[in-house]
């Protein structure tokens, strides 16, 4: 499968700097090397992570060479963008698991027999203090203040380390290790990303171009997506918790999910906005979109199976075919403590609100309150939100 240049320059594309710079390198015929360079702080991937990885697979599909970079250097500093902060550095050794984790996963899109795996800590581990101290005239300590993350640090009180204006250094020194002639990234990593280009140019490389791609709003249809929200959708959980979850983000997102997390092409996502521009019921484009992403991680039977399940739920009103029962030690439960247990919620402040919102049901009745007393001496049908079932009783 081929790629067309502009697919490549206009589908889930931010910033393309330059664009007509990068047009010029595609249009060459040449091979180039693309970069996406990761700190493996996590092994689980969702949604929001592979809007990136599919990037890179068109790019791959187009015929270049593709470097999946790990940062098991820089991961032990901890990247600080988007951070009120300092981040918790990880040890090599929880970095490189998470990293064996992370190609597996990538490997659902990529073609990881034609990736190459390269670790940071080959070069930068070997740079001595003259070294580093060469790098860190490529920016002033202003340009780094000026970045909206310790500006807000500043107005906090929060303290800035002097490790933390070294990591940008070290993703641009990356580029240089690699000769990158294009860098890909989220929307929040662009100073990073623009950092390549400015170090190759004075290291006597022609700067890479640089390519982001927008943050996936997760299904509460407000923040990012991401796991200690509790608002994603994981890219190894059950067909049908991928399919039911789909299900649930917002009318407004349904266009941009196309985008970002299928393989439609830029014609069929145009004409999806237009049935929606039209009138389309929104629920009929939310199920044609679950199946292309269930298809996508898994394949058509189970998407097919996953839909038939959504739609015996929630359309006809039933129940899962089967329902996990868990045991408990005490008798009577507080309503919070209660779904804390059976681990259905991340956190008892996002209980709290799930009950006030009238997302808590026991025997498909709504908990009327947060202070409500649940006996399980007989067995009792948790539901908390529209898809997760569990049946409670002391054992």
């Amino acid at each position: 499968m081929t790629v067309d240049i502009e697919t490549l320059l206009e589908r889930s594309a931010v910033d393309v700097i330059v664009k007509e710079e990068l047009e010029e390198k595609l249009k060459s015929g040449k091979k180039l090397n693309i970069k996406l360079g990761i700190d493996p702080s996590g092994a689980d991937l969702h949604l929001g992570h592979m809007v990136v990885i599919k990037k890179l697979r068109e790019f791959q599909q187009a015929g270049h060479n593709i470097f999946l970079l790990f940062g098991n250097f820089t991961g032990q500093i901890g990247d600080p963008t988007d951070k009120l902060n300092a981040r918790k550095p990880k040890t090599q050794k929880e970095l490189e698991a998470n990293a064996k984790k992370y190609v597996e996963q990538a490997g659902k899109l990529l073609d990881t027999n034609k990736v190459e795996i390269v670790w940071n800590a080959d070069w930068l581990g070997k740079l001595n203090f003259a070294d580093v101290a060469k790098l860190a005239q490529s920016f002033t300590v202003h340009q780094m203040l000026e970045r909206d993350m310790y500006q807000d640090r500043i107005k906090k009180n929060h303290p800035i380390y002097m490790h933390e204006f070294l990591y940008p250094l070290m993703q641009g020194y990356d580029s240089v290790a690699l000769e990158a002639d294009v860098e890909l990234g989220g929307t929040d990593q662009l100073f990073n990303l623009l950092a390549g280009r400015t170090i190759q140019k004075d290291y006597g490389q022609a700067p890479q171009s640089v390519l982001t791609v927008p943050l996936l709003v997760g299904t509460d249809g407000k923040d990012k997506m991401g796991k200690s929200l509790d608002n994603y959708i994981g890219i190894h959980e059950a067909p049908k918790d991928m399919y039911g979850k789909t299900m649930s983000i917002t009318d407004d997102l349904i266009v941009s999910y196309f985008e970002l997390t299928t393989d439609y092409t830029l014609e069929e996502i145009a004409n999806v906005k237009k049935a929606l521009d039209e009138g389309e019921n929104p629920k009929n484009l939310k199920m044609q979109l679950a199946r292309e992403i269930v298809t996508l991680y898994y394949d058509q039977d189970a998407a097919k199976q996953a839909e038939k399940d959504f739609q015996e739920v929630f359309s006809n009103k039933g129940l899962p075919d089967e329902i996990e029962q868990i045991k408990l030690p005490e008798s009577k439960y507080n309503i919070i403590e209660l779904v804390t247990e059976a681990n259905l919620s991340p956190s008892k402040s996002e209980t709290r609100r799930m009950i006030e919102g009238g997302g808590v049901r026991i025997d498909g009745e709504k908990v009327p309150s947060i202070e409500e007393e649940v006996d399980i001496s007989e067995e009792k049908l948790l539901q908390v939100g529209k898809r997760k079932f569990i049946k409670v009783i002391k054992g």
